[in-house]
């Protein structure tokens, strides 16, 4: 035997002794520091996956967002003109009945070539916004369309069909801006 201070009689053999309880000691700390590191890494996984969805979901909304104020700024500029056509829509009446009385044989009145020439103009400037009369003499009577002002008797042909119009109806972009005033068939 030597006499090494650090040679105990365990490790004279060549083998260490080591006491059981250190080795199990040191592996529970291990599993005990492995096992926190694991909830740890679960509980940011879960975190980054809950930010990647909130992500998503406010991009999604920003996109819908985007798109919906794109409409909205296109629907505004169809309609942008929609009170002032509105508030001609009387005049192109009258202009209406004049031409209307005028091209009667029994008027004395007449409907000057200038008078008509501003009526087209006009009713051509109109158009070109959008702005179109809805037809609706002979046809069935449609409560979405048409404002039933009274019923009148009428023959089998023309029960529920507009017999007359009474003011006219238009749409400003296929969208109505004024319903026909009818007279319909019972």
């Amino acid at each position: 035997m030597s006499k090494d201070p650090q040679e105990t009689p365990d490790t004279q053999n060549g083998t260490e002794a080591t006491m059981p309880n250190q080795e199990t000691s040191e592996n529970d700390s291990d599993l005990k520091q492995k096992g926190k590191k694991g909830k740890a890494e679960d509980s940011l996984q879960e975190e980054l996956d809950e930010l990647k969805d909130k992500y998503l979901r406010l991009f999604a909304e920003f996109d819908n967002y985007k798109k919906r104020t794109v409409k909205e700024r296109l629907d505004l500029m169809k309609t942008a003109g929609q009170e002032t056509i509105q508030s001609l829509l009387p005049v192109l009446d009258d202009f209406d009945r004049a031409k209307k009385s005028a091209e009667s044989d029994k008027s004395a009145e007449v409907f000057s070539e200038g008078v008509a020439m501003v009526y087209k103009r006009l009713y051509h400037i109109l158009e070109q916004q959008g702005l179109k009369s809805m037809e609706s003499n002979g046809i069935d009577f449609n409560p979405e369309l048409h404002e039933a002002i009274s019923e009148i008797p009428a023959g089998e042909a023309m029960k529920g069909k507009v017999i007359d119009t009474v003011e006219k109806g238009y749409t400003l972009n296929d969208k109505i801006i004024r319903y026909a005033k009818v007279v319909v068939g019972s």
